[in-house]
């Protein structure tokens, strides 16, 4: 993935076995399917690429660069950085509301803040492997937000459609 820095947009690596989402997408239920489909891994990785590029991650030390600069010498990169992260918040904000608070803090508790599913039913005092069925409602109800469904519709070719300018020869009049 990549997050805003100071500096522009960094690429950075992703360790997958601290993703509660990644872990549940490859295990496997007693019916032999996934515990989490592919349309809710990907809306809950699309929120978790949200929630990081609009750097809403505490901090847990002391930031001791400067503050991003927005003045003409620095090229306006500073600006951009601050309008990532603005649109990603704003975008946060939107998938957030359209859940429900029912399901809002779960979702930054395991998607965002990579808690297990076991620490969310302990810190919620929920019964034990209630969070696993919660977890999907809320993916569920995210991925409808997002446009993910459980399966591809539509048809199998879209038609093409095009645009094009006149010739150049008819636009030099």
């Amino acid at each position: 993935g990549s997050v805003a820095t100071e500096a522009g947009m960094t690429d950075v690596l992703i360790d997958e076995a601290e993703s509660p989402l990644l872990w549940l997408a490859r295990r496997k239920g007693r019916d032999g399917t996934a515990l989490i489909a592919p349309h809710q891994l990907l809306a809950g990785e699309r929120l978790r690429g949200e929630f990081t590029r609009a750097n809403m991650m505490p901090r847990t030390t002391s930031n001791w660069q400067a503050p991003i600069s927005r003045d003409r010498r620095s090229g306006g990169v500073g600006m951009n950085i601050t309008d990532t992260m603005v649109a990603a918040r704003q975008s946060l904000n939107k998938a957030l509301a359209a859940v429900g608070p029912e399901f809002a803090g779960l979702l930054l508790d395991v998607c965002c803040f990579l808690k297990r599913l076991e620490d969310v039913e302990r810190d919620r005092s929920w019964p034990a492997r209630s969070a696993k069925v919660v977890l999907q409602l809320a993916l569920d109800r995210l991925a409808r937000f997002y446009g993910y469904g459980a399966e591809a519709r539509g048809k199998l070719h879209a038609p093409l459609r095009a645009w094009s300018a006149p010739p150049a020869d008819l636009c030099s009049e």
